[in-house]
């Protein structure tokens, strides 16, 4: 009866967890009438069966896919434009930069675009490519490899091969999932893109909104020590910010307008 008990529990905090981004330890022992400690243990075997991530206080729902690029551009636009804002005027005096795929980035090349010159752009993503093209002064160097259509990017191992020939001052690349571990990335062929432009490049930098805190995804491509700047819409709290900054991190938050 227990068991039964403890099992319907935890089918229940896995349903809250489809209708809420994320749930508090205190609002559910209220909710499902139960101890704060039985709701621990509940997330410490739901994290053991990899179901969910446990965060400051809480728990987010732990995810294995994201949608396709298309329906991602949809979503977070407002944030996105803040971030790219943002993350422009670190990259002042660059002369040459990696640019990784994503809805996020593809924001922050439209602001490289209206905003500096004389610039080298290498990138796997058709997306970035194409909104740099309006400005003349920038050169766009496309990575060669198999395309990913429904990232919109050239991935494997010729792409990786092709970005090792080259050295950068900055590369800016964006994230599926950001947790105490570090940067993951739902697709794995991305994230082993994302690593060689890291280790290719003198600084990183990761551009996420905050939809993608506490989140976790197959293919980690980084820890926070190899990153040198965070730009986000929102200052991550809790167990997270105080990782990142642990790590030597520099997180640039931008506040909404």
């Amino acid at each position: 009866m227990a068991a039964n008990k403890k099992s319907l529990r935890q089918q229940r905090i896995l349903s809250e967890l489809e209708h809420e981004p994320s749930l508090r330890i205190a609002d559910l022992s209220g909710r499902l009438n139960v101890s704060s400690e039985t709701i621990r243990r509940d997330f410490d075997d739901l994290t053991e069966q990899g179901l969910i991530n446990r965060t400051y206080g809480g728990a987010v729902r732990r995810q294995s896919s994201e949608p396709g690029l298309n329906e991602r551009h949809k979503l977070h636009i407002a944030e996105r434009e803040i971030i790219a804002k943002q993350s422009v005027p670190i990259l002042a005096g660059a002369r040459h930069i990696m640019i990784g795929s994503g809805a996020t980035t593809v924001h922050v090349a439209k602001r490289l675009a209206i905003t500096m010159n004389d610039l080298t752009v290498i990138t796997h993503s058709f997306g970035v490519a194409t909104v740099l093209a309006i400005n003349p002064t920038i050169r766009v160097i496309m990575a060669p490899g198999l395309y990913h259509a429904q990232e919109g990017a050239m991935h494997g191992a010729q792409t990786i091969r092709f970005l090792e020939n080259y050295r950068v001052e900055w590369a800016i690349l964006g994230a599926s999932g950001l947790d105490d571990d570090g940067a993951s990335d739902a697709l794995i062929e991305a994230a082993d893109v994302y690593s060689v432009m890291m280790e290719r490049a003198t600084r990183s930098m990761i551009v996420a909104d905050h939809t993608k805190f506490n989140q976790a995804f197959p293919a980690r491509y980084c820890d926070w020590n190899a990153v040198d700047v965070l730009v986000c819409d929102e200052n991550p709290m809790g167990t997270l910010g105080g990782t990142i900054r642990g790590a030597g991190c520099t997180i640039k938050a931008a506040s909404k307008p």
